[in-house]
């Protein structure tokens, strides 16, 4: 696969990105992972989310933050400088278990990346994304066009999830929005943090680790 670091990037502009590249990759281009943080923005996918919403959109408006309906599973989230977002534009028609499969490995993904930074982190039955038990560190969602993917994980890295505060997450009211650094710095002093091109690196190793396996296992050659 392509990795392409977009860095610091409204989430307008990368979607327009994603949308090109997912073009691109059905016409037979080679599958793509962006990986980037966004500008303040919160986003509503197909499940809904605006009664989610704890301010107004000119509140939104006066302090710059997007507030974006896009066409992605899941329901309202954010995204903010300090997250840590990837995007995989993959093939999914011939990966053994389809669109459910892709999602389990997404999570596999973060879940191996997280604990080789020493926080341990799982799955929480029906509830999508990866949890330290009630605090959410990544969020998922995914929209599919012609059977490749866009969207994907949102990863918190930094201590500062505060935009969190102007939802519910995801729509539960027992969630909590948690980070790489506020789990860590429990027990870490702040210079034993990984930064974020740690976190990018660790995040992209185990996306070939993980998608290669999920391919061979699918019976297609490992990228």
């Amino acid at each position: 696969m392509i990795i392409e670091d977009l860095g610091v990037i409204a989430y307008r502009d990368a979607l327009a990105i994603q949308l090109e590249r997912l073009a691109a990759v059905q016409d037979g281009a080679q599958e793509t992972l962006f990986l980037l943080e966004h500008k303040p923005v919160i986003t509503l996918g197909t499940g809904g989310g605006m009664d989610n919403l704890h301010v107004s959109e000119d509140f939104l408006r006066q302090r710059g933050i997007d507030l974006v309906p896009i066409r992605r599973g899941g329901n309202i989230t954010c995204h903010f400088p300090g997250q840590l977002v990837a995007y995989p534009v993959f093939r999914i028609e011939r990966r053994r278990g389809g669109i459910k499969a892709f999602f389990h490995d997404m999570e596999e993904v973060v879940i191996r990346a997280l604990a080789r930074v020493g926080v341990a982190a799982g799955r929480w039955e029906g509830r999508p994304g990866v949890w330290v038990e009630n605090r959410k560190v990544c969020s998922m969602g995914i929209g599919v066009k012609r059977w490749v993917t866009y969207h994907g994980l949102a990863l918190n890295v930094g201590r500062d999830v505060s935009l969190f505060d102007l939802i519910t997450l995801c729509g539960l009211s027992d969630a909590r929005a948690t980070s790489v650094h506020a789990e860590l710095e429990r027990t870490r002093p702040q210079s034993a943090l990984p930064d974020m091109q740690e976190m990018k690196n660790v995040l992209a190793e185990e996306f070939r680790t993980v998608f290669a396996d999920s391919a061979v296992a699918a019976g297609e050659p490992a990228q």
